[in-house]
């Protein structure tokens, strides 16, 4: 049915002149035609007139592509415009598409319809799919070349909004068979975009492509040796699709399909060596299919290992590093050099003990931005994006033959290295330094999963890695440094004073000179190796404190914006790492003028601020009270920062039209008040009781902030203050705890979980500083236990927030026993199911002594999960001598009450529990 809608001239005219105007380049005109263009967006009828042009106007091609561009960029507003306009611009979009001349145009009205496509779905639009079909048989090429473009744009971005029925009928039931059809097609474009679009419906399990899965990967089979690289790389991409989709189909064809894959690997076309790479990486990916992989190791192990060489493209994008004693430290950064970085504010979570042997290996992300395996819920991903750099921005064949390797490593360890210790030898040891770098990036690709096949090796190569330090190419030294990095852990293991001198000084002493390297390059991977250091050998840097300061302030001088932020990551995880030794007044005065000179040079608004408010939070830590001269000029600024934040949040909320802060520095400066507190203590008094605006309102405006990461850092340091300084923050209670229980949610969304985990941590240490049976407190005992047990029992809730909860319960149970022990059996066995695994520490130590309390206040609500409570126990290593002596005294009086019923009952108990109870308690 055709539209009643027409533009209204006035209206067109000024929609065109805008257009018109948009061409001028110069800033002031650029800026009202943005503002412009936003308020036309206000209009309901805009995206009507700029259809209009696109489809019926006698403007230019250049006018017409413009106005299809903002005609796409507009799609969402067809949702909440008139059915009048809403058909007219669908008539117009498909009047456009089959009128348009020129391949500007006709690409310009392809990306228009996939984007309506997408917005209205095709049940909603069904003439347009119909327009699509009918052309892949038309009679021109160029018409065909079009429609198979926007369908295979359309497959790629909403499979699943393609895989629908419309009146009874799927149109995937006749689009599947005729993309087969055209698999075979004289066009070699077209033998492309049939086999792409097909590969499309693999993930989603789509049951119109798997009805015709056997003609489907019989057609890869013919299409695997076509002329065209296009058509190649998309036979390869479904091949891997397929292989996580449906490796049953590829099993019994495998000796075949691995062959084609190797020898795709290595096509000189790299986009299809790309997609063959990726084969190898979803195989290793796979543990199920390892046993149909392990044989073949032989084979890919070496393939990879020559994919992992630079190519010519990433050299030429490399530019100078990839020449011999390119010294560039002194040439400025571009804006563009610099990633944008996230900070998500402070969290609080518990280390574990007792991991389970047989679970299997944890995700990582490598050096090459690949997940390696699978990943536990609260693991932090290793995502080394600084060593992506060494690699150029692209995802490219160099990397996944790296992140292939990495997970076939942690697949077979010692049979992966005996594959290519030959190999790998010969390129350690190559005169090309291409070879050689290839070679010292494989070794650090392995180490995780390789680490104890190649422990005997390690006296060898450790001291070549430390010699390849030397090597006049920035990329060699950058590439050791990574690999350096990676086996930290090994080097700097306290075994004996020989392995300290022969691995872990040299191995410092050369990551410390590259952080002073001429190169940008290997300053930065130097300066990321020497933080991987500093977090494995933690107190084992002490005696060389001095040095590594030294050094690490002269880069302070040497390093621009970039290399700046790891310099001040490896200052902070420096600190994090030796503690209160750093508290020495020589290190203090080594460190702090160059933090403080920075710290004067930057304005409050400027973005390279953050960072050093985020280094200094661990330094502050660290230095404690020696922290003191500086302690008041930076909790002021922090003050103002936050006060300033939330007064431009606050504007923002009111007027939409501004640009959204950024919240990074509410976070940061959040955090930073919370590191002067771990450091300071009580002697924060005088800045906190002078603060203007007053800190602790503050504080209480930040814990309603719409920001998750904003309250996430807000309940850290109220927490922290409650450890700190509580007498301080005793008067702002009552606000902060309404706010407090609000935030306790048993399942919340996934970007709220940790200000939901700092909430339940932090409510733990507030009870404990309120004391025993405290008034003021006690009301607040019900609604926090009413939230703290649905938390404990909710199975969906993450094991962190788990683990915060039945802390909080234990110590709030520890202060107030007679409001907690009547729901003991609720949560009891849950609680003990929760910590049994955490690592001994004051917390869990408080938490098992409120619970000790509890059970000794209602001894029939642990009656249910005496096993698990006794599991708890037995996990201890070190239990405080009040805690040890509680255990002591339950478990006597349990055995006491009823020695033959006792005796019965740890009967049933794994023997180890009944071993340890005996050893320990004799009971």
């Amino acid at each position: 049915m055709a539209s009643s809608w027409t533009p209204q001239p006035s209206g067109l005219q000024e929609i065109l002149q805008t257009i018109h105007q948009s061409t001028d380049l110069s800033h002031n005109v650029q800026r009202q035609i943005t503002q412009k263009l936003n308020e036309f967006t206000r209009a309901p009828d805009y995206i009507g007139y700029l259809a209009y042009i696109l489809a019926m106007s006698a403007e230019e091609e250049r006018i017409k592509t413009i106005a299809g561009y903002l005609l796409k960029n507009n799609a969402r507003l067809i949702l909440h415009t008139s059915p009048d306009v809403a058909g007219f611009v669908k008539q117009a979009i498909l009047q456009a598409y089959a009128n348009a001349d020129g391949v500007l145009l006709r690409n310009n009205t392809g990306q228009v319809v996939v984007a309506y496509l997408g917005v209205l779905e095709p049940r909603s639009w069904p003439d347009v799919l119909q327009l699509l079909v009918n052309r892949l048989d038309d009679p021109e090429l160029e018409k065909q070349e079009s429609a198979f473009n926007v369908l295979e744009k359309a497959c790629e971005d909403y499979p699943r909004k393609m895989d629908i029925e419309i009146n009874g009928t799927r149109p995937l039931d006749f689009l599947i068979p005729k993309f087969l059809q055209l698999s075979e097609h004289d066009n070699s474009k077209m033998r492309s975009h049939a086999i792409a679009c097909l590969s499309y419906f693999i993930p989603i399990n789509c049951q119109s492509l798997f009805a015709h899965i056997d003609a489907f990967i019989a057609c890869l089979f013919k299409r695997a040796s076509d002329d065209d690289p296009g058509v190649r790389r998309h036979v390869c991409q479904s091949l891997v699709l397929l292989l996580a989709a449906r490796s049953d189909k590829l099993m019994p064809e495998m000796n075949n399909v691995a062959e084609y894959m190797l020898y795709s690997t290595k096509d000189k076309d790299e986009t299809v060596a790309l997609e063959a790479c990726e084969f190898w990486l979803t195989f290793a990916e796979d543990a199920e299919l390892a046993p149909y992989l392990h044989p073949l190791l032989g084979k890919v192990a070496p393939v990879l290992l020559d994919c992992m060489i630079y190519g010519e493209d990433d050299l030429l994008f490399l530019e100078g590093d990839a020449e011999e004693n390119n010294d560039n430290s002194a040439v400025p950064d571009k804006d563009t050099d610099i990633k944008p970085r996230f900070y998500g504010g402070k969290a609080h979570g518990y280390e574990h003990d007792n991991a389970d042997p047989s679970a299997p290996p944890k995700q990582k992300i490598g050096a090459y931005g690949e997940e390696t395996a699978e990943l536990d819920e609260d693991d932090d991903l290793y995502d080394d994006d600084d060593f992506l750099d060494e690699m150029s921005t692209d995802w490219n064949l160099r990397k996944c033959a790296a992140a292939a390797l990495d997970v076939l490593a942690v697949r077979f360890s010692g049979d992966l290295l005996n594959v290519l210790l030959a190999p790998l030898k010969e390129k350690l040891w190559s005169s090309d330094w291409l070879q050689r770098e290839s070679g010292i990036l494989a070794l650090g690709a392995m180490a995780e999963g390789c680490i104890e096949a190649i422990e005997p090796h390690l006296n060898t190569l450790v001291p070549y890695l430390i010699n390849m330090l030397n090597d006049t190419r920035p990329l060699v030294r950058s590439i050791t440094c990574w690999t350096l990095g990676r086996y930290a852990s090994w080097t700097t293991q306290p075994i004996s004073e020989e392995h300290k001198q022969q691995f872990f000084i040299p191995t410092m002493e050369g990551l410390l000179r590259m952080v002073l390297d001429n190169n940008k390059r290997v300053q930065e991977a130097g300066c990321s190796a020497f933080a991987t250091l500093e977090e494995d050998a933690g107190p084992e840097l002490i005696p060389y404190l001095e040095p590594i300061l030294r050094n690490l302030v002269l880069a302070f001088e040497k390093y621009q914006r970039k290399n700046m932020l790891i310099l001040y990551d490896a200052v902070g995880t420096l600190a994090d790492a030796v503690g209160r030794a750093l508290q020495n007044p020589t290190y203090v005065e080594i460190l702090m003028p160059p933090l403080t000179a920075r710290w004067s040079k930057l304005k409050d608004d400027d973005e390279n601020l953050i960072p050093l408010l985020e280094c200094l939070a661990s330094v502050t830590i660290a230095m404690g009270t020696a922290f003191h001269p500086y302690a008041d000029v930076v909790f002021d600024r922090c003050n103002t920062l936050v006060h300033s934040s939330l007064l431009a949040y606050q504007a923002y909320q009111q007027n939409p039209q501004l640009e959204e802060p950024d919240r990074s520095f509410l976070v940061v400066s959040l955090d930073l008040l919370s590191g002067l507190t771990q450091g300071m203590g009580m002697t924060l008094e005088s800045s906190i009781a002078k603060s203007q605006p007053s800190l602790l309102s503050l504080i209480t405006v930040c814990l309603k902030h719409p920001h998750a990461p904003v309250r996430q850092s807000a309940y850290a340091l109220v927490g922290d203050l409650a450890m700190g300084c509580f007498p301080l923050l005793r008067p702002a209670m009552p606000g902060i705890m309404n706010e407090l229980i609000l935030q306790l949610d048993p399942e919340p969304k996934i970007e709220f979980v940790s200000a939901s985990n700092n909430a339940a941590w932090s409510v733990g240490e507030v009870a404990l500083r309120f004391g025993r049976d405290e008034p003021e407190f006690r009301p607040y005992v019900e609604p926090l236990i009413s939230r703290l047990i649905p938390i404990l029992l909710h199975p969906k809730a993450p094991r962190s927030l788990h683990e915060n909860a039945a802390v909080s319960i234990g110590r709030i149970g520890l202060m107030h026993p007679s409001l907690v022990a009547p729901h003991l059996n609720d949560f009891a066995q849950a609680w003990c199911q929760a910590l049994y695994e955490i690592r001994d520490n004051e917390e869990k130590d408080s938490a098992f002594r409120g619970l000790c309390t509890l059970v000794q206040a209602n001894p029939a609500g642990i009656a249910n999960s005496l096993l698990w409570f006794c599991n708890a126990i037995i996990r201890w290593n070190q239990p405080s001598p009040e805690l040890n002596q509680m255990f002591q005294t339950l478990l006597s009086g349990f055995k006491a009450h009823d020695e033959a019923g006792w005796a019965a009952q740890i009967g049933t108990f794994p023997p180890m529990i009944q071993e340890r109870l005996r050893e320990r308690y004799n009971v």
